[in-house]
C-alpha cells in the first residue's frame, strides 16, 4: 500500500473518472490535514503561529476538522466497500481513525502554554493549502484557460514542497524580516508622519499601502531580473513551465526573506494602521495566487490598471516579446508608466519557463541551484 502510494504521488496526470480517485485524493487529502491538525492541538506552542492564532476562532477550526473527519471517513469507507481504489482510501481511513483515537476535534488546549517558544507554521499551512485548493481550483475549474490542464500537472510535486516549506517556516521569516526592517530602516520612521498616515480614510490608506508596496516590488522584481545575482535567485521561480494556484508557490526562500524585508520597510516607517495592513495581507495573499492561476481572465480594460493573470502570465513567458516585461504585482499602470508592460498581438503567451530551461527540477535542487549555477 506504501509503495503505491508513494508512486502515485511521484506522478502527474488526469486523474481517471469512476475508479474512486477523485474521492480518494479529496480523502486522503483532507485525512492528513485533520492529522496535522490534531497534532496543532496537542502542540500548540510548537506547531502554531502566535499571529495567526489571534485572528482565528479554536470553536470554529473545531467545527471544521469535525465535518473534514467525517467527509474523509466517509468517502473512503464507501471506496473500501466497493473497492474503489481501495489501497488509497484505506490509507485514508486509517489516518481519520489515527486522529480519532488522539482525541480529534474534542482535544482541550490548555490557555497557558507559552508563547515565545519556537515554532513552525503548520495551522497557518492547514488553513492556506484548505482555503486555497477549495477557492482555486473551483475557479481554475469554472474559468479555466488551458482546459486539458490536470491538477495534478507537471512538477506539482516541487511547487508542493516549495508551498510546505515556505509555509512551515513562516516564523522564521516574520522574525527574520521584523529584525532587518527594524535594523536597518528604524532610523526613517517619524512619528508625525506615521501619526497622519494612521489617521487617514481606510480606503485612501489601503490605496496608498497597495501603491507603495508595488512601487516597492516593481522595482525590487525588476533588480532580479537586470542583474545576475538576482537573476540566480529568481531563475527559481521563473523555471516552472504550467501555470495554476501553486505555481506562485515555487520561490527561493531567500528571495522571499528579501523581498519581503524590502516590502515591509516603508509599511512600517509609514506607519499605517492594523486594519489597513489586515486589508493589504488579503489583496497581496489573493493576488499572488490568484495571478499565477490557470483562469482565462482579462478584466477589458481595468487589465491596463490591476495586474491580471493575463497580465502576469505574459511575465512568465518564454516569448521574445514579453522577457524582463509586466513586472508590477498589483497595478499594471505602473510597467506602461516605467515602459517595461508586454507589447503583443497575442492575447495570450504560448509556452512558459526559463528561456534554455537551465534550472532543474526538485526543491533541493532548487534550493542550492544559486550558488552552483555557473551561468
Amino acid at each position: 500500500m506504501l509503495e503505491k502510494l508513494n508512486d502515485f504521488t511521484e506522478s502527474h496526470g488526469e486523474l481517471r473518472k469512476g475508479k474512486g480517485l477523485i474521492t480518494g485524493v479529496i480523502a486522503l487529502t483532507l485525512a492528513c490535514l485533520c492529522f496535522l491538525g490534531v497534532l496543532a492541538f496537542h502542540f500548540p506552542q510548537y506547531l502554531t503561529t502566535p499571529e495567526l492564532r489571534k485572528s482565528y476562532d479554536v470553536a470554529i477550526l473545531r467545527n471544521v476538522m469535525f465535518v473534514a473527519m467525517v467527509i474523509a471517513g466517509g468517502m473512503s469507507l464507501v471506496n473500501i466497500l466497493f473497492n474503489r481504489s481501495r489501497w488509497l482510501s484505506s490509507f485514508a481511513f486509517g489516518l481519520v481513525a489515527i486522529t480519532a483515537i488522539l482525541g480529534g476535534h474534542k482535544v482541550e488546549v490548555n490557555p497557558n502554554f507559552p508563547s515565545n517558544t519556537p515554532y513552525i507554521g503548520l495551522d497557518w499551512f492547514i488553513l492556506d493549502l484548505l482555503g486555497s485548493s477549495l477557492i482555486f481550483i473551483f475557479i481554475e475549474k469554472l474559468f479555466a484557460l488551458r482546459k486539458d490542464q490536470p491538477i495534478f500537472r507537471a512538477e506539482w510535486q516541487t511547487d508542493f514542497h516549495h508551498f510546505i516549506v515556505n509555509h512551515m517556516v513562516v516564523g522564521f521569516v516574520l522574525l527574520a524580516t521584523n529584525l532587518m526592517v527594524h535594523k536597518f530602516f528604524g532610523w526613517a520612521a517619524n512619528d508625525g508622519i506615521r501619526g497622519w498616515v494612521a489617521n487617514l480614510n481606510f480606503w485612501v490608506a489601503l490605496f496608498l499601502i497597495v501603491l507603495v508596496a508595488d512601487l516597492v516590488q516593481y522595482w525590487t522584481h525588476r533588480a532580479y531580473h537586470e542583474t545576475s545575482l538576482g537573476w540566480r535567485l529568481h531563475a527559481v521561480h521563473h523555471s516552472v513551465k504550467s501555470m495554476d494556484w501553486m505555481a506562485g508557490s515555487r520561490q527561493h526562500i531567500l528571495e522571499l526573506l528579501i523581498t519581503r524585508t524590502l516590502v515591509l520597510a516603508p509599511i512600517y516607517v509609514l506607519g499605517f494602521s492594523k486594519e489597513v495592513i489586515d486589508a493589504y495581507i488579503i489583496i497581496v495573499g489573493f493576488q499572488a495566487v490568484f495571478n499565477h492561476a490557470n483562469v482565462s481572465v482579462r478584466l477589458g480594460p481595468l487589465r491596463y490598471i490591476i495586474v491580471t493573470p493575463n497580465f502576469h502570465h505574459w511575465h512568465h513567458s518564454q516569448d521574445q516579446e514579453a522577457l524582463d516585461k509586466n513586472y508590477a504585482a498589483h497595478f499594471a499602470f505602473l510597467d506602461y508608466l516605467f515602459g517595461t508592460a508586454v507589447k503583443s498581438d497575442k492575447i495570450w503567451p504560448e509556452k512558459y519557463g526559463v528561456l534554455g530551461d537551465y534550472v532543474p527540477n526538485g526543491f533541493f535542487k532548487q534550493l542550492k541551484f544559486p550558488f552552483v549555477w555557473k551561468g
